[in-house]
């Protein structure tokens, strides 16, 4: 009976340790959610990408792009290759195919709507997750550039909240 007992504690143990040791990795941070793209020079915002992940693979789409006076608010991808050719760049998932392996997004490709050119990638978590560093390149990735986004909150896309609330019809004048 003692024996018993022992192992009891034991297996029980174990199991403990196994679910503690999955609901730690579940709590991992995970590319998935809204990032910022920085313009490196002016460190202004260019644009926001929503990055997803659908059956073990990650994608990011372009949601929102900062334009620059005298840009085209109607940008389309006319150098873009096959389905993607003359759609809106806005919506458009410039990020495919990516692997989680950690903290570390690999096997996928990335694409400059500018040319329509389609690279391999890389991209890398930081510990915090609030920092992702995304890589583009040819060949091997020595070749290649790299940019790191700024994590945003998942609301930021939201309308403002006065926006939401304002009256429909402007304020009423009180007599």
């Amino acid at each position: 009976m003692k024996v018993s007992l022992q192992m009891l504690v034991v297996m029980s143990a174990i199991i403990m340790l196994g679910a503690a040791g999955a609901s730690l990795r579940a709590a991992e941070p995970s590319a998935v959610g809204l990032w910022e793209q920085v313009d490196e020079k002016s460190g202004k915002p260019e644009s926001w990408f929503k990055i997803t992940e659908r059956n073990g693979a990650y994608e990011g789409n372009i949601v929102k792009i900062f334009f620059k006076p005298g840009e085209d608010e109607n940008w389309v991808c006319d150098k873009c290759e096959g389905a993607e050719r003359g759609k809106p760049v806005l919506g458009l998932a410039l990020i495919k195919g990516m692997q989680r392996n950690g903290s570390s997004y690999e096997n996928g490709t990335i694409m400059d709507p500018r040319d329509g050119a389609v690279y391999r990638a890389l991209m890398k978590l930081s510990p915090d997750g609030q920092k992702l560093e995304v890589r583009g390149y040819l060949g091997i990735s020595l070749f290649g550039r790299s940019q790191v986004w700024n994590r945003l909150p998942d609301n930021a896309l939201a309308p403002p909240a006065a926006a939401r609330a304002a009256p429909k019809g402007g304020a009423q004048k009180k007599q």
